[in-house]
């Protein structure tokens, strides 16, 4: 990052000049993005991808490592948001993909590696009995739901807001015109008193109360473990359902945040990472909800999906998850990514600025705020044009992120793309610092 003598006088003049600054380095992507324009709206047909003033096309990546259509390379501390655990180019989920592909695609039955991995998940995962596979987390999260709804004949979902449970399941910024039409109840985010009010009131009829045990979308926020336990409680005091959406934080911990935290919900949506780096998602939990799916039974519930225990899926996820992402990695990538958020937050500290890195394990955001982050109000304090500021200066340092300021450790980082991380926010500190003084 080279800002010239001025761009810290003001907020608006800092982010005209980064804006310039990323225009002049990545030509071949603004053209992309035009001609991507005359068949997708807005040249996206994925949301959270699309930055101003264009988004950066990418071409291929490696290890650790993407590189763009304009031979820019970055340390990729995106991490597909969660599902790039594995990194670009791991020699266990290529074989197993190529092994897969081999022996035929769309083979239209039943194979021998979606038993293994289903048994595995349901060792590794304490609330799963029995686990059913769909494409997305997003239909997980909509399975789950709607099996809540049917199993306890009830209508209302608590859900809390700033959350987010897929592309039908937005609840911040006071929630999408597209979400699924559920009757939803909304909660507070680590407030168990209101919370509890909120489940009070409508107990005759709700059928699930659903929750990340630490937000992703929302801002890396930790939910208190007596927040959640007063959530377990509740639902089993009016018969609801207790779901816990670990889409992301199931990587936190050899059997997620449940196992962590020892606090076990009725049932579990998974996603992301699991499918090795292909389009995945489950939903599972206790033998007598899901065996209602079970079609030997009369009266079954219907559960269709072509692609479900599509054999790419099924045999990348089970090599990653039974060779690569172990109990063990599972526990040594998120001490790592500990380590990294103290060092980063250490960076602010000695600085003297009001940034910090919320999180947990392998999993960060950065917030433009130095007062406790415990909900996602508290993070809405932020300043979002610094944030903006943060992402486009980083993206010049050569460090790939979310525009939201998520960063996510991949088993392949090893300390020289920390201490890359690490340099790129000591420059920020350094010469933002004005600027950041003065929010």
């Amino acid at each position: 990052m080279s800002p010239d003598p001025k761009p810290n006088t003001d907020l608006a003049t800092a982010l005209d000049d980064a804006a310039s600054r990323y225009l002049s380095r990545n030509p071949l992507s603004f053209e992309q993005h035009n001609l991507a324009r005359q068949s997708m709206p807005g040249g996206n047909t994925r949301t959270v991808l699309f930055c101003e003033p264009f988004p950066i096309t990418v071409v291929e990546g490696d290890g650790a490592y993407i590189r763009t259509l304009d031979g820019n390379e970055y340390v990729d501390f995106l991490g597909e948001y969660t599902a790039g655990l594995y990194g670009h180019s791991e020699p266990v989920i290529i074989n197993a993909a190529k092994e897969a592909l081999d022996g035929g695609i769309v083979l239209g039955g039943h194979t021998k590696i979606e038993q293994q991995l289903a048994e595995l998940l349901c060792d590794r995962f304490p609330s799963l009995d029995r686990v059913r596979f769909t494409n997305s987390g997003t239909e997980a999260n909509l399975m789950a739901m709607s099996l809540a709804r049917a199993a306890t004949g009830r209508k209302k979902i608590l859900v809390f807001n700033g959350s987010y449970h897929g592309g039908v399941f937005v609840f911040a910024g006071g929630g999408s015109p597209i979400n699924a039409p559920f009757d939803f109840l909304l909660g507070q985010y680590n407030d168990l008193e209101s919370t509890l009010e909120v489940v009070r009131e409508h107990a005759a009829d709700l059928a699930a109360i659903v929750v990340e045990p630490m937000m992703g979308a929302g801002g890396c926020i930790p939910a208190k473990a007596d927040f959640l336990q007063g959530l377990r409680d509740a639902a089993t005091d009016t018969g609801a359902l207790l779901i816990f959406d670990e889409v992301m934080t199931s990587r936190l911990a050899p059997g997620g945040l449940q196992e962590l935290l020892g606090i076990t919900p009725d049932l579990t949506a998974l996603g992301k990472y699991i499918g090795g780096g292909f389009s995945f998602g489950a939903f599972g939990g206790a033998s007598e909800l899901m065996d209602r799916f079970d079609p030997h039974k009369p009266g079954s519930f219907p559960h269709a999906g072509t692609f479900n225990n599509n054999i790419l899926t099924m045999s990348a996820g089970y090599a990653g998850m039974s060779r690569v992402f172990t109990s063990e990695a599972s526990r040594e990538l998120n001490q790592r990514g500990e380590s990294l958020r103290h060092r980063l937050n250490e960076i602010c500290e000695a600085a003297g600025v009001p940034m910090q890195f919320t999180g947990r394990g392998s999993m960060m955001t950065v917030h433009m705020y130095d007062g406790e982050i415990h909900t996602p109000m508290d993070a809405a304090r932020a300043n979002s044009d610094l944030r903006e500021l943060f992402f486009l200066d980083l993206i010049d340092a050569g460090v790939w992120l979310a525009r939201r300021g998520m960063i996510n450790v991949s088993l392949p980082m090893r300390d020289a793309e920390f201490d890359k991380l690490c340099g790129a926010v000591e420059e920020f500190v350094s010469v933002r610092k004005p600027l950041l003084l003065k929010q």
